[in-house]
């Protein structure tokens, strides 16, 4: 009878792992310093950086005709949810690679299976300086082949999907490594 308990405590244990977080750090760059780093943006990715944390409906069509428009920059599509913990636990990378990237590369956001109000509140503790594509169904992520979130699609300069990681990213390196080799490339 012990084995069932322990087999047990250990499933509660893994799931409550996974699905806490630690919330984003509270220190994140002023809007005036953000400004600053991101100055010089070419006019699709400055566009970009003009709906910093907004959260922009459409659905699949409106991802696309964006994805359409940032043709000759590499793109970084981040799939979150303020309910998944590692999602929460990844997004501090996501804030620090976009602004010391977003001169270069177009990062942006798909939230998905969230109420609006959760992802703006969450949103406003964890600024980005990109737009979310609200998806509250999950069809964008169905569309994706996504097994679950977060996970990060990346597209070359010529708007071709290259590369799809499911999973969080555990450090800046990590992501970095991989818009070197599946967008920039």
């Amino acid at each position: 009878m012990k084995r069932p308990l322990v087999i047990l405590g250990a499933l509660a244990l893994l799931v409550t792992a996974g699905c806490g977080s630690s919330a984003p750090p509270a220190e994140h760059p002023s809007a005036q310093q953000t400004g600053a780093k991101l100055k010089g943006s070419p006019p699709p990715l400055k566009a970009l950086h003009d709906q910093a944390n907004q959260l922009v409906d459409g659905g699949n069509p409106a991802l696309n005709d964006r994805i359409r428009q940032l043709r000759g920059y590499p793109v970084v599509v981040n799939f979150w949810g303020s309910w998944c913990g590692p999602c929460r636990d990844e997004f501090p990378i996501f804030q620090r690679v976009a602004l010391a990237q977003g001169r270069r590369v177009a990062f942006l956001g798909v939230d998905v299976q969230d109420s609006k109000d959760a992802a703006a509140k969450f949103l406003r503790r964890a600024p980005v300086t990109y737009p979310s594509y609200t998806d509250p169904q999950k069809k964008i992520a169905t569309d994706y082949g996504l097994i679950g979130t977060p996970s990060t699609a990346f597209f070359d300069r010529n708007g071709k999907r290259t590369f799809l990681h499911q999973g969080p990213y555990q450090s800046e390196s990590d992501l970095e490594s991989d818009i070197r080799r599946y967008a920039s490339a």
